[in-house]
């Protein structure tokens, strides 16, 4: 599971991957597979830190105020209070989670994997401290990563500042244009394209910067745009991350003119003590009306070399090791490895995993002072390893203060699958067991922040890809497919939803709502329709339990296991029997197959399209026949057996989207008493052949002619509850005795009259020509049901009705016929029209002839 933040509430995203991941994990249960879904939360290092400075705040303290020690214990104190809200609304969304090893990112387990990771990864040379640009947030007071800075493109005005040649003329100078003029104090340079002959006099040689008067040279390199502003780019390594890497390509200084609240220092000259803001004000007396963002500025940190655990981790995508799922993402995840920067993973915090670094001080005096440039220091798993370590290389009398800041939340994340396993225990049996895991399944607005992390830390630290498949759902928008945010006032609460409509039917409102990978639009209507097959297999239930209300305590028992039962009986079950029960087997399979390929919207379409339309608009309905009549006990038996039977693996089926419902309905059956509980019992089996059968193929027939039957007595106004007598003709025999066996069946579905519903042999000569008092239904090529029409309605009405229809077709026969022929029509009409009306045409003819043939089959008024 993605630990969600232990500080969060739950909102779709969370409700989205509880409902596929619960949906599998329940699978694979099903199928009688060993299943590890753990559970835990991610301490959330910004968002903890800044929830318990609200509280401080609200009894006036301050974090400095209480000390960094005091401070973790109140957010510790906090977590213990508040931190179980988010795993509680998990629960009730139905996570069947192992909730016993439920596990935290920064428990103790976790902390041993950090510093554990954090040491190993120094010790290859793979983590490093240094200078590094970073992303600093004066609100925060702390580097953020790339991934967490939200990027928007804003318009901007672009200034020219004059830099004067240091061994030139006064008016002779550089022009440089910039949109971020309070940077300029910090410039180490000016570059220039090496093929612009504009400025090739300058190159080598140096200019003053403007406000501070600090001499930088004139470089030349070919990533200058010489066609953007004046051509000449200012170069400010310490606050950009372009200017940083020309920066180290040409040697130059990184000059940090920021402190951590985001106002400029010392180095700024007369800007110093300003805020950005107000710089760029003094600076060029322009109004900025954003405050606040996010800048580039140097720091002293540590970072982990990145490029070649991405090759590794690109490896593992090359060898089939990995697959991402569905593979378009694939393509993006390559992109991003192979672009891949070194990651900072310090952040200036007190709340999380304090960095496993311990500076190294001749005297306390030396500590209280901090870490200087080159300061000697030591990497291990704990203060005990870290001092023999010191002791080992600089002596006995040594002091030894650690690191401050702490690791970037995802680099705990980042050991999610192994250190939840037992990690760094090599021999931990949960890890030989579980590790590498078969499938991460998650969403793909971060498969950069965790996805490739945890890939690649796992192949750099255990050998070995942390997961088979990485299977990506989208996001969850509102209706018209915009991002659910407070400001637009258009977030769905899920706890709402199920409170209004049921969790089951959020959760296959979200397994079935959108195509693999593909965002959601959630709209009610779609939590409706959901509900609404909730209601129906509950109503379903009912009937079968009904059914089941006059079978005696053997039969009952019996009915615990209807599916052996059904072995080998199969064949002498009557018609409808059989192919409900290969439809069930097709639906299993179809299912199944949706499921294992991690495909639950299709696995949803199958079992919701079975459910509504085989069960119970067919099945239910043609056991009614043999239900309610006294002529045949056995039949009576062998129907309950195949109605207990589809319904409980309908349940099974069900059961991983809709796990509340399915679970109640299931106590309440025979197969109740050797499974109590559905979630421990096993996937439906379906029959080894599963194809087209001639029961399928004859109980499609009977299908289609009841569905003609149905829409005959509806364009003639028969009235619902009045029975019809019908002729049916077969021309092969075989299928003539399978509808003949279904005979009640098919009186029952069509609403004929049983009695005066008779079978005849089709002869190939024969015509299907009705007779006056009648209307003959052609089904299919030898397959015919003739209706006497007779007294079934009133025919002048309905003479009436369709003449009406007729002549009104036949004025817009005659108008589209005229319009096609006039002549200045079919010259100035663009083609697409002509062929709209001539369309139209068409379309009025066949119903045209379509009315004509009813009122000619029309019994005689008289």
């Amino acid at each position: 599971m993605p630990p969600p933040n232990v500080t969060g509430k739950l909102h779709m995203g969370h409700a989205m991957f509880v409902t596929l991941q619960d949906a599998l994990a329940r699978f694979h249960r099903l199928r009688g597979r060993p299943v590890l879904w753990l559970p835990g939360t991610d301490h959330a290092g910004i968002a903890t830190q800044m929830t318990v400075e609200r509280a401080l705040e609200a009894e006036g303290l301050t974090r400095e105020g209480l000390g960094r020690e005091a401070f973790v214990a109140r957010a510790w104190a906090w977590k213990a209070a508040r931190g179980g809200e988010i795993t509680r609304q998990l629960r009730r969304l139905g996570a069947s989670c192992d909730w016993g090893r439920e596990r935290f990112t920064l428990d103790a387990g976790s902390c041993a994997a950090v510093n554990a990771a954090f040491a190993r990864l120094h010790a290859r040379g793979l983590v490093y401290r240094g200078a590094h640009l970073v992303n600093w947030s004066p609100g925060l007071r702390t580097a953020v990563s790339d991934l967490e800075v939200e990027y928007a493109e804003e318009p901007g005005t672009m200034f020219t500042f004059r830099y004067p040649l240091a061994d030139g003329r006064p008016d002779d100078f550089l022009p440089v244009a910039t949109t971020r003029p309070e940077t300029i104090v910090g410039d180490a340079a000016v570059a220039v394209h090496p093929e612009d002959a504009r400025y090739a006099r300058f190159v080598g040689r140096r200019v003053r910067v403007p406000l501070v008067g600090r001499e930088v040279p004139v470089i030349a390199d070919a990533y200058v745009d010489r066609d953007f502003g004046t051509g000449a780019l200012k170069i400010t390594p310490g606050h950009d991350v372009n200017d940083y890497e020309l920066g180290k390509k040409h040697g130059l200084p990184i000059i940090n003119i920021m402190r951590d609240d985001g106002s400029l220092n010392e180095r700024a000259g007369p800007l110093a003590g300003l805020t950005r803001e107000a710089a760029r004000l003094r600076a060029w007396g322009e109004r900025c009306a954003r405050r606040g963002w996010p800048s580039a500025r140097p720091s002293t940190s540590c970072a982990c070399r990145a490029r070649s655990a991405a090759a590794r981790a690109l490896a593992s995508l090359d060898a089939g090791e990995t697959r991402i799922l569905p593979d378009r993402f694939a393509k993006v995840y390559r992109r991003w490895l192979e672009n891949i920067r070194d990651w900072c993973v310090s952040r200036q915090l007190w709340w999380g995993h304090r960095i496993p670094v311990w500076y190294v001080y001749k005297s306390e005096g030396d500590a209280e002072r901090g870490p200087g440039p080159g300061q000697a220091y030591v990497v291990a798993e704990d203060e005990r390893a870290a001092r023999a370590a010191a002791t080992a290389a600089h002596g006995r009398h040594v002091v030894l203060r650690q690191e401050t800041d702490v690791l970037d939340t995802w680099f705990s994340s980042g050991l999610w699958p192994f250190s939840t396993l037992g990690w760094p225990d090599e021999g931990a049996a949960d890890l030989r067991r579980f590790y590498p895991t078969t499938l991460l399944e998650t969403g793909h607005d971060i498969l950069f922040f965790w996805v490739a992390r945890m890939a690649m830390l796992g192949l750099e630290l255990t050998g070995r890809a942390p997961f088979r498949d990485v299977y990506l759902h989208g996001l969850v928008r509102d209706a018209q497919g915009r991002k659910m945010s407070k400001t637009l006032g258009n977030v769905v609460d899920p706890v709402t939803v199920c409170d209004d409509y049921g969790t089951d039917a959020l959760r296959l409102t979200l397994a079935t709502g959108t195509a693999p990978g593909q965002d959601l639009n959630l709209s009610l209507d779609r939590v409706t329709a959901a509900r609404n097959f909730t209601n129906k297999l509950w109503n379903a239930g009912k009937f079968v339990l009904h059914a089941l209300r006059d079978a005696g305590d053997e039969e009952w028992a019996a009915l615990a296991d209807a599916e052996a039962r059904l072995d080998g009986v199969r064949e002498t079950l009557p018609l409808a029997e059989r192919w409900a029960l290969e439809a069930l087997d097709r639906a299993v399979c179809a299912a199944t197959a949706a499921a294992e390929r991690y495909d639950l919207a299709e696995a949803g379409r199958v079992v919701q399209e079975f459910v509504w339309g085989d069960f119970a608009d067919w099945y239910i309905e043609a056991a009614k026949t043999r239900l309610y009549s006294d002529r045949d006990q056995m039949a009576k038996e062998q129907t309950r057996l195949v109605l207990t039977h589809i319904y409980t693996a309908t349940l099974k089926l069900a059961h991983p989207l809709c796990p509340f419902i399915t679970e109640e309905l299931w106590g309440y059956f025979p197969a109740a008493q050797r499974q109590p509980a559905l979630i421990t019992a096993s996937w439906p089996r379906a029959a080894a052949d599963t194809g087209a059968t001639s029961d399928v193929a004859a109980f499609e027939r009977l299908q289609a002619a009841v569905r003609l039957v149905r829409n005959c007595r509806a364009e003639y106004g028969v009235e619902p509850g009045r029975r019809v007598a019908a002729t049916t003709k077969v021309a092969d025999p075989q299928l003539r005795a399978a509808l003949e066996s279904e005979a009640d069946v098919i009186a029952l579905l069509a609403k004929l009259d049983a009695d005066k519903l008779t079978f005849e042999d089709l002869a190939p000569t024969d015509a299907s020509v009705s007779p006056g008092q009648s209307v003959t239904l052609v089904v299919a090529e030898g397959l015919e049901v003739t209706l006497p029409l007779a007294g079934l309605f009133d025919v002048a009405k309905e003479t009436a009705r369709l003449s009406k229809q007729a002549a009104k077709l036949e004025r817009e026969v005659q108008g589209l016929t005229a319009r096609l022929g006039h002549k200045g029509f079919a010259q100035r009409a663009p083609r697409q029209v002509i062929e709209e009306v001539e369309r139209n045409l068409q379309e009025a003819s066949q119903q045209l002839e379509q009315v004509r043939a009813k009122l000619q089959a029309l019994p005689s008024a008289s």
